[in-house]
């Protein structure tokens, strides 16, 4: 059998003081209570880019005005395959929140836990952390 490949965009949303945006999962998804980058599915007809811009304005309230693709993976999970882009976003209209009930909030970049996160995070994890001496 085939698995299903699945195009998510995520963003990165980083202020000038080097923190990310998180959210955490809802119960009743998969990996509920970990936490993740807000983002989503692509939809048919959309560029990862316009659905990373319209599942930010869904979920989290923010217009972002700048989106420079970041990483970009496969990961497979034994029954689809999500093929993750995962954007850098500095520059957004508005204040974050959980506009779909999920928690939100800032967690400075060097303090970022793979634990916490689905396992398909781990790659984009380690990249972030090694990148904070420039925040820190």
């Amino acid at each position: 059998m085939d698995k299903k490949i699945i195009q998510v965009a995520a963003g990165i949303i980083r202020n000038e003081f080097g923190q990310i945006y998180l959210t955490q999962r809802l119960e009743g998804q998969d990996f509920a209570q970990s936490l993740e980058f807000p983002g989503g599915k692509v939809d048919a007809g959309e560029t990862p880019e316009q659905a990373l811009k319209r599942e930010l304005e869904e979920e989290i309230g923010i217009v972002a005005l700048n989106a420079e693709l970041y990483e970009r993976f496969q990961f497979e999970y034994p029954t689809k395959i999500i093929s993750f882009f995962f954007y850098l976003v500095n520059e957004w209209i508005g204040e974050p929140f959980g506009r779909e009930g999920q928690e939100g909030f800032w967690v400075e970049q060097h303090a970022l836990d793979a634990g916490q996160f689905p396992p398909a995070n781990a790659k984009l994890i380690h990249r972030l952390l090694n990148e904070t001496h420039n925040f820190i």
